[in-house]
């Protein structure tokens, strides 16, 4: 019994450890969302609703800050008001191709063959992000490279992999870097404040853009992180993930928030996946609410996660 109860506090101990690990990793994401002029507020609302939803669900594959879609709705859109309304309109669009159940049929359509393509083509993008990271900050970006290199040569285990490469470089860049970021006014106010959405040819062509980026991240992301959890069969219903996400973009953006998309999470090699994504997703929520992101973001660099994205990759 005490030898049952000790593996089972391990268990859990790994799950927290995995979900701490996808919160740093998402942490210079955030940060950069910000920047753009996303409130914080609003964005922890969106992932306290996903939160429920992926535990109400039983969905093993979270949502949070991803890069390409905030790069996405950043570049189409000229202002704030106009990066907004292209989450909105493409949130709405994905919302139905969800609720219809598109999405599934389409990776039906494709077949093994085509969604490994695409899964083997989102590794080379990541291992080519990694190495690009540490070409614009050198020595982080190569620290954070060996150390995830080295802990999963010997651990074959991707959440000591993402933590230890993350503190360990973070912990480096605070001690020699001590860099900061500006933020603009008003990314951390406690309040919601509503955004009418606004309808233009560039609008939609922007939230057509970002639309089909979510259909082809849902169904590779999703699908990597339902392959960390060990099943002979993936146990991510795309469908309910392109829900949930664009549920949480439509809370999110329509109060000035930033867009919460499917990412590859080391939670799903955790021993209990969907605990411990949603764990992920209530930390993310506090972060948020209580304004630490931006203190955060001072000390955790970008850079932090290469190691991390290479070894994925």
């Amino acid at each position: 019994i005490f030898m049952g109860k000790e593996e089972f506090n391990m268990e859990y101990l790994q799950d927290l450890l995995a979900a701490i690990g996808v919160v740093i990793n998402g942490v210079p994401q955030g940060i950069l969302a910000l920047s753009l002029g996303f409130a914080a507020f609003p964005t922890a609302v969106a992932f306290g609703f996903s939160a429920i939803a992926n535990a109400v669900t039983g969905s093993v594959a979270p949502i949070s800050f991803q890069v390409e879609s905030i790069t996405v709705a950043g570049a189409l859109g000229g202002n704030k008001r106009e990066r907004l309304s292209i989450i909105v309109w493409a949130a709405v669009i994905m919302t139905v191709v969800g609720l219809f159940g598109w999405m599934n049929t389409l990776v039906d359509f494709m077949g093994t063959d085509i969604t490994s393509g695409m899964m083997a083509g989102v590794g080379f993008i990541l291992a080519r992000t990694a190495i690009r990271m540490t070409q614009t900050n050198t020595d982080v970006g190569w620290l954070s490279m060996v150390v995830a290199v080295l802990v999963y040569i010997f651990s074959k285990d991707l959440v000591y992999t993402i933590l230890l490469s993350v503190v360990i470089s973070t912990l480096y860049s605070v001690y020699y870097k001590k860099a900061t970021i500006e933020l603009p006014e008003g990314v951390d106010s406690q309040k919601l404040t509503f955004v009418k959405p606004m309808f233009t040819g560039r609008i939609l062509r922007g939230a057509l853009a970002l639309a089909c980026l979510n259909i082809g991240s849902n169904i590779s992301f999703g699908m990597i992180t339902g392959s960390m959890t060990g099943s002979d069969v993936n146990p991510v219903n795309i469908d309910v993930l392109t829900v949930v996400s664009s549920v949480a973009d439509l809370i999110s953006s329509i109060f000035g928030g930033a867009p919460l998309e499917s990412i590859i999470s080391a939670t799903g090699s955790a021993p209990h996946p969907v605990f411990s994504g949603v764990l992920m997703m209530t930390i993310m929520a506090i972060i948020l609410a209580t304004g630490l992101l931006p203190k955060m973001g001072r000390y955790i660099p970008t850079e932090s996660i290469a190691g991390f994205l290479f070894v994925l990759g």
